[in-house]
């Protein structure tokens, strides 16, 4: 990341390259598909430590090949934009950095079929989710489709795997995933796909030079960081009023509302003024707020879940 020690050593530099940071919302989204799936229970040893080996699938491992073979294919304009890299850097040889690839690879896709037999599921969703996500973080980063190209198709493949993809693991494990969560998480995506577009800004000149078709290059500065906010902001307040009028959870509706406010208190007061300068400030001050939107959620569809497993037992009895 931009700041970070020059490295020398080894497997300093091959945490590096996994970039541990962006493994916080893919931990997360597990935590929330766990919370979604109203099965988790929170103090039971064995949920705990089934919901660790998910968040090592999805954070260290898959989220460490997602970002070591986006370095891999992006080593050339790193070189124009982020010459401090380790890649471009010359810090950690070629062949290094393809073992890194291949072990992040397998060993996420091995956690994955681990915990499909763990849990007991008779069809291996968890490893068919890992399958899926690994496959989506190679065409995004490698030629010849390379999503990240595309400003919209690319940020919206990165927003999908980081807020959709964790999410369904996490509820896929401890319960059933259903067609009514997948669109809305992938709904809730649009969220993430504004997230995305924010670390568009700090690369506008390097994605220029090669071609790249990043959202602040295609449409500028000014209509890019409208774009950016716009889609945060309409989808969690789209997420709030399902909660509320679609589902009837007022509580976690109005619990989402108000954690939507700050975020936009801060596009304000930082992005939208200079979004290239305050792009790092705006996303420290106003994404933990956006995590805990998804949790909240999360948290409201478990809860609906719950009572219509009340009901439903209930109602045999």
């Amino acid at each position: 990341m931009k700041g970070a020690a020059l490295e020398t050593d080894i497997w300093k530099i091959r945490v590096q390259l996994t970039k541990p940071v962006t493994w916080i919302p893919l931990i997360w989204g597990v935590a929330c598909g766990a919370a979604a799936s109203g099965n988790y229970v929170w103090n039971d040893p064995k949920d705990i430590a089934q919901l660790l080996a998910c968040m090592m699938m999805s954070g260290p491992f898959l989220t460490g090949y997602t970002q070591t073979i986006n370095d891999w294919y992006d080593r050339d304009i790193d070189a124009i934009n982020e010459p401090y890299r380790p890649i471009p850097s010359g810090r950690i040889s070629q062949q290094d950095v393809i073992i890194q690839i291949w072990a992040l690879l397998l060993g996420g896709l091995g956690i994955s079929y681990g915990l499909d037999v763990w849990a007991g599921h008779e069809f291996p969703i968890m490893l068919v989710l890992a399958v899926f996500g690994s496959f989506i973080s190679y065409i995004y980063s490698a030629p010849p489709l390379k999503l990240k190209q595309s400003g919209w198709a690319g940020n919206y493949a990165l927003g999908s795997s980081y807020i959709a993809l964790p999410w369904w693991a996490g509820q896929a494990l401890f319960g059933t995933l259903t067609p009514d969560v997948m669109v809305l998480t992938v709904a809730y995506s649009l969220a993430g796909l504004g997230i995305a577009i924010v670390n568009d800004f700090k690369s506008i000149e390097g994605d220029r030079q090669m071609g790249l078709q990043s959202l602040p290059v295609a449409f500028g500065v000014d209509t890019a960081k409208w774009i950016c906010v716009s889609t945060i902001d309409v989808t969690q307040l789209g997420v709030a009023a399902y909660l509320y009028w679609g589902l009837g959870e007022t509580t976690y509706a109005a619990v989402l509302l108000a954690l939507i406010l700050p975020q936009i208190f801060f596009q304000f007061k930082y992005f939208l003024p200079d979004p290239i300068a305050n792009d790092v400030k705006y996303q420290a001050s106003a994404q933990p707020f956006l995590v805990f939107g998804l949790l909240t959620t999360g948290l409201a569809i478990g809860h609906m879940n719950q009572v219509a497993a009340a009901a439903a037992s209930s109602g045999a009895l």
